[in-house]
């Protein structure tokens, strides 16, 4: 089996104010936005390997996203190297993240683990693991 994930769809609150926190994190690490113009609420970027990761405000959204009750707590993705990391951990703030675990970083994730872990103001928690 080639690809194990075929996409992920995550739903936000607010699209404009997720879509430029995600455009600059995806990006970032080579993913590519792909937004169909008559699809105001969702935007869809690509990884190289053919997954997407969807974002939609959708009118059944029923509340907030809490990371800590159960469903998904994060998303980890793949994010270059170490030097890469230091990049995005400086640049993070001023592109709607928050870093998480500052003071173990970069493995807070434990001694082997290489990762920065990031939150928007969504509360939806992203790890960005070195290869």
């Amino acid at each position: 089996m080639a690809k194990v994930v075929h996409h992920i769809e995550l739903w936000t609150c607010d699209i404009e104010s997720a879509t430029s926190s995600f455009d600059w994190l995806l990006s970032s690490i080579g993913w590519t936005a792909k937004h169909d113009p008559g699809w105001p609420t969702g935007r869809t970027w690509w990884h190289p390997s053919g997954v997407y990761i969807v974002l939609e405000q959708s009118p059944d959204i029923t509340g907030a996203h809490e990371r800590t009750r159960a469903g998904l707590n994060h998303l980890a993705l793949r994010a270059g190297d170490r030097e890469q990391l230091d990049v995005l951990r400086e640049q993070c703030g001023g592109h709607g993240w928050t870093e998480l675990f500052a003071d173990d970083y970069p493995h807070a994730g434990g001694p082997q683990h290489t990762a920065l872990f990031l939150e928007n103001n969504e509360g939806l928690e992203l790890e960005l693991v070195a290869d």
